[in-house]
């Protein structure tokens, strides 16, 4: 599933190439995303020119003069620069058409993304309203996760998770950061202390943003606004790696489920 890194990454590589362009129309070949493609987004966006794109959590913002072009990309989608004359697959459902011939397709096999006009502000949208602080603001900090958790029994990987509390620390980047901090993923968030959260906080930004400069993570659908697969895969020290050796310990990397989703983790190191 694309995380905050894939969705910074697709947004660097998309922007340049429709940023200041005139949408001529739009062609919705599926519909049936998450929650339905409106049926007159082309008639809403022809004739507008994309004025700016940016990212909240797991949502891209597409700004143009009227409104907002809200996209997530799912669990399989991803957005690539293609012209025209592109042959179609099966799994891209919709094309933003520019004039110069860009086009800016959605492609999605498991059509579990969505596209969605908002008018307003799209921070009081409902799917944006109540999500936590983004890693790379300065209210992201030790001391704030510190104060969120104070109480709260729930896994400090789940609880780093939680996109009330931060948005875009997915399960691939709490996997890492955990064991970068030497964290076990199944301590409660409250007997975490105030200086293991301050390296936390560091470590999320330092893991997050050596993902962005690698282009992401592949495990499988995922690729950038260009088309190409992310390498940050080749750096990770844990996640997917349930069963293999610790490369700091030589330990045997121990995987359990927690909240539906794979946790891997050293027994060693992460206490």
């Amino acid at each position: 599933m694309p995380e905050l890194p894939e969705v910074v990454v697709t947004l660097r590589g998309v922007s340049p190439h429709v940023i200041g362009k005139q949408v001529v129309s739009v062609d919705v070949r599926e519909s049936r995303l998450r929650w339905p493609v409106p049926a007159d987004l082309s008639s809403l966006l022809s004739g507008q020119t994309l004025l700016d794109g940016r990212q909240r959590g797991k949502y891209l913002l597409f700004r143009f003069p009227t409104g907002h072009l809200m996209i997530h990309l799912g669990m399989s989608g991803n957005l690539r620069i293609v012209r025209d004359e592109t042959p179609v697959g099966k799994h891209d459902h919709v094309d933003i058409i520019f004039g110069d011939g860009t086009v800016l397709r959605y492609t999605d096999p498991r059509r579990f993304g969505t596209i969605q006009w908002l008018v307003g502000a799209p921070e009081q949208h409902p799917l944006l309203s109540s999500l936590g602080p983004e890693p790379f603001e300065e209210a992201f900090t030790g001391e704030y996760l510190y104060q969120a958790s104070r109480g709260r029994k729930v896994p400090i990987k789940q609880f780093l998770m939680d996109n009330k509390v931060v948005v875009g620390v997915g399960n691939i980047y709490a996997n890492e950061t955990l064991f970068q901090c030497g964290i076990c993923p199944t301590l409660a968030a409250g007997n975490v202390s105030r200086s293991r959260f301050d390296a936390l906080a560091i470590e999320v930004r330092r893991v997050l943003a050596s993902a962005i400069e690698q282009g992401g993570t592949t495990l499988r659908d995922f690729v950038g606004g260009d088309g190409k697969p992310g390498y940050f895969k080749q750096q990770l020290y844990v996640y997917g790696r349930g069963g293999e050796t610790c490369l700091r310990c030589g330990s045997v990397l121990m995987e359990i489920r927690q909240g539906q989703r794979s946790t891997v983790f050293c027994p060693v190191c992460q206490q």
